[in-house]
């Protein structure tokens, strides 16, 4: 027989890249491959042998492998066309990290400027998620602690102290210990009034610096060594000296275990404050703006939860003395009445319900006279009636519904922050509910007003996005810094007030800040 006609010549195509995914998977009856890329090009045979196989040096259908210069027909496709590896995440960046990973971010298009920006605010989340920890303690301590405490009474309590350390308008608090992973821990066991219990509501409102947290409840007889109002107990005496009443009497109550004891009431805070106020108006309205920051933020998450706070007064509003510094900065105290408390929301309702629990005091709407509006209506005009009340400025309700004066009460301009108080309660009482700012917008203002920016920044510019974008990229970076000079002097470790400035620095951007000041300077 003749032998077969030679086989056709390979031929190689100069390219100029690699093709794309799932180009170099061709049989020989595909078209022709995309310009640009060298492939191992095969033409489609036409001839066969006598058998009808295919000539044994022709390959078969299957991938076709790009080529380097370098590179030889049989060589992988792994080979030709390294993976790179991911570049770090900017949360994950630290001092120590490698510099091969820190030349991948440099070459990165966001440039140098964007690495440090992202790492700065990543640093805030970090700094302000383990401040939150050590003002709340850990969520798996709280978790334990609530499974060693379910089941247990009284019985199972140490009561430290017989009379409440606490009354609030809606319950009584009493100081309790309980032993726990051989540690003597200290909290609240409240006891609520008749008519204001919401037990059901609070056991499900997550963990929030500014609400009040539930660890456990029990229904059980009232102890005799506890001292109540109006019901009789071992401290108390009849009309010939004898002590009455045996434990039978004691009444059988529901019983709330809260992991916070608190100290005193807003009400309690403000009544002994006249001459703080007076003596150091800055200082005391600065105190002012924190807890009313507190209270929006905790009514921003309760509406979150689809909850509302229940009768919102300073006497429902709960403060709590801040964790103690560590040991070598024990002596240095602050003056009483200058440190800041954690403000709790204590009373809570569903928003679908259509009664509040032991409302001692009332909400009103500009369009409804007497009416009580809606809870989210509520709480704004209540948090403006809180503004006065806190600034020692009477105010009635027949000044707000505004049936005797159009005006609002007059706030003296004592500090820095009279002036922005006094707008942001005309804000939150106005006449018109489309008019009035929202609690999120309330919070906005507030930490405005704390921390910038003021309003001697648009003095030499004109206010605009590029400028707020830059004076908010050199707060971050100078407020990092205070954080590292304040560590390595040993001074006193972050608090609640370097939280609360972190939450600002680390959420806010240039968009609000632009919207916020143009409501609060205007």
């Amino acid at each position: 027989d003749p032998p077969p006609p030679p086989l056709p010549k390979k031929q190689l195509q100069r390219a100029e890249s690699l093709p794309e995914p799932g180009s170099s998977q061709r049989c020989p009856s595909d078209p022709e491959p995309r310009a640009g890329c060298i492939l191992y090009s095969i033409p489609s045979p036409q001839l066969r042998n006598e058998e009808g196989a295919p000539p044994r040096d022709r390959p078969s259908c299957g991938p076709k492998r790009p080529l380097t210069k370098s590179q030889s027909l049989g060589e992988p496709l792994a080979r030709s066309s390294p993976q790179k590896a991911p570049s770090p995440s900017l949360k994950e960046l630290t001092f120590g990290t490698a510099d091969g990973e820190l030349g991948q971010l440099l070459e990165s298009p966001t440039g140098i400027c964007g690495v440090i920006l992202g790492c700065q605010e990543a640093a805030l989340a970090r700094l302000s998620a383990h401040m939150q920890e050590e003002l709340v303690g850990p969520e798996e301590r709280q978790q334990l602690l609530e499974a060693e405490l379910a089941g247990k009474r009284w019985a199972a309590l140490d009561v430290l102290d017989p009379r409440p350390c606490c009354q609030s308008g809606d319950a009584w608090y009493f100081r309790v210990g309980f032993t726990f992973e051989h540690s003597q821990l200290q909290f609240a066991a409240k006891v609520p009034k008749p008519c204001c219990s919401s037990l059901g509501v609070q056991s499900s409102l997550g963990t929030h610096c500014s609400i009040q947290r539930l660890l456990g409840r029990f229904t059980d007889r009232l102890p005799r060594e506890l001292v109540l109002p109006g019901i009789p107990g071992k401290h108390s005496q009849g009309p010939s000296g004898e002590e009455p009443a045996c434990p039978t009497t004691r009444p059988v109550l529901q019983v709330l275990l809260c992991a916070e004891v608190p100290q005193q009431t807003l009400a309690d805070f403000v009544k002994g404050s006249h001459v703080l106020h007076r003596t150091s108006p800055g200082h005391y309205e600065r105190l002012g703006c924190l807890l009313l920051l507190q209270l929006c933020m905790g009514l921003e998450h309760l509406r979150g939860q689809n909850v509302a706070q229940g009768d919102l007064c300073p006497e429902n509003l709960l403060l709590v003395q801040c964790p103690c510094p560590p040991q070598s900065q024990q002596g240095q105290k602050e003056p009483l009445g200058l440190s800041l408390p954690r403000l709790l929301i204590s009373s809570f309702f569903k928003v679908q319900e259509k009664q509040r629990p032991c409302s001692s005091s009332q909400e009103w709407d500009w369009t409804q006279g007497l009416a009580a509006p809606s809870p989210p209506a509520g709480a704004e005009l209540n948090v403006g009636r809180l503004i006065y009340q806190i600034l020692h400025v009477d105010i009635s309700l027949e000044n707000i519904l505004g049936f005797r004066s159009k005006k609002l009460p007059e706030i003296p301009s004592l500090s820095i922050y009279s002036a922005g108080l006094k707008r942001l309660a005309t804000l939150l009482l106005h006449r018109d509910p489309q008019q009035r700012v929202s609690i999120e917008q309330a919070r906005g203002i507030l930490q405005v007003l704390l921390w910038g920016p003021r309003q001697e920044l648009f003095a030499r510019s004109r206010k605009s996005l590029a400028l707020l974008r830059s004076w908010l990229e050199v707060k971050r970076a100078l407020l990092l810094l205070r954080f590292a000079e304040n560590s390595a002097a040993a001074r006193a470790s972050p608090g609640l007030e370097e939280w609360l400035c972190c939450q600002y620095f680390q959420g806010v951007t240039e968009h609000t800040l632009y919207q916020v000041t143009q409501v609060l300077y205007t």
